[in-house]
């Protein structure tokens, strides 16, 4: 699964006629300026809501915790673990990302675009209206299946016609697959009156988040995110093509449903925790990309790092934008995402034929 050092060195320079670029100590500086910039993110985040907190409470509800006050509950009940689920949903999105752009070689995947997230959604209404009283821990196995099966219908879908798969076949595929099983998830919201919390779950936020959740959606993500880097050399050739891959060893199948695996663990888990946001996949990769170049044993940990800054941020900006009411973190991403779309979708036409 994992090429050795000497077949990776052969192409890191050229393929073909095409350099590959790759710039480590833009990535450094990413990982190490982004984590602080996370660091600065979660407090401002902690301190900032319905009712503003000064940054010296929340260092002192941190590490000189009062449990009779009620702003040091607060921080320590509500506000961190939410803050700590956006970083670590943001960075699931745009891992989830990356490897899908990498393995299909389509500049448009995502797993909100290629019906992931939609599959999620589907199976955690059936989960509401038929076991409302489930724990956290089914449901998000109940996210897991959903966001499976539906990667298996939309990759199926896309692999029918002669000429097999291509980006833009899957793309279609998705954005099908993912209109149907929003009007499913939307159907079984209304038959059973779950109409309210299916609504506050697709516009998507942090809102509700615990310790319990977190507790469990940590020990996923970060194996999940270990698996992640390690398939991150075997991904950097398949990006390449299969072909390409092949010839130097990767045995191409085995690395493909190992990543599929990766990607349904942290969509399913993201999904679960914030809603179907989309477009962090989408966007966050190709930022990455083009700052630190094509080598994903960079782009993966770069992509996590920035993913995990934008829902961070962006959870904030949901706070304060329309205070004391939260305006949905979904509608928020959308309004970069969809430009982001178009303008990608019309200049990179030609690779997806």
């Amino acid at each position: 699964m994992v090429p050795s050092p000497e077949s990776t060195h052969k192409i890191q320079k050229t393929v073909g006629n095409k350099p590959l670029r790759s710039h480590p100590a833009a990535a450094v500086s990413i990982i190490i300026f982004g984590l602080a910039a996370i660091v600065f993110g979660l407090a401002l985040s902690v301190s900032v809501g319905a009712a503003d907190i000064k940054l010296a409470t929340v260092w002192e509800a941190v590490f000189r915790f009062n449990p009779q006050l009620q702003q040091h509950q607060v921080i320590r009940e509500l506000r961190i673990p939410r803050a700590v689920a956006g970083a670590l949903v943001g960075a699931c999105f745009a891992v989830a990302g990356a490897i899908m752009q990498g393995m299909t070689r389509n500049p448009l995947a995502d797993s909100g675009l290629l019906g992931l997230n939609a599959g999620a959604g589907v199976a955690l209404a059936v989960a509401f209206a038929f076991a409302p009283s489930l724990s956290f821990i089914y449901i998000m196995l109940y996210c897991f299946v959903g966001a499976a099966t539906a990667a298996l219908i939309v990759f199926g879908i896309g692999s029918l016609s002669y000429n097999g798969l291509t980006p833009l076949r899957l793309t279609l595929a998705g954005a099908a697959v993912s209109a149907l099983l929003l009007a499913i998830s939307q159907g079984v919201a209304i038959l059973f009156n779950l109409s309210q919390d299916i609504a506050f779950w697709l516009a998507g936020g942090m809102g509700g988040t615990n310790w319990i959740q977190l507790k469990i959606m940590f020990p996923f993500v970060v194996v999940a995110l270990i698996a992640a880097m390690m398939l991150s050399r075997s991904i950097t050739l398949l990006s390449l093509g299969r072909d390409v891959a092949a010839g130097l060893g990767q045995r191409t199948r085995l690395v493909q449903t190992t990543g599929m695996l990766v990607v349904v663990i942290l969509a399913g888990t993201a999904v679960s925790t914030v809603g179907p946001v989309a477009f962090v996949g989408l966007i966050i990769p190709h930022v990455v990309r083009y700052l630190v170049g094509v080598d994903y044993r960079w782009i993966i940990p770069c992509s996590a790092v920035l993913g995990s800054l934008l829902i961070v941020f962006a959870d904030i900006a949901a706070r304060m934008i329309n205070a004391p009411y939260e305006t949905p973190l979904g509608a928020l991403i959308a309004l970069i995402g969809v430009p982001f779309f178009i303008y990608l979708a019309s200049k990179r036409k030609g690779e997806l034929s």
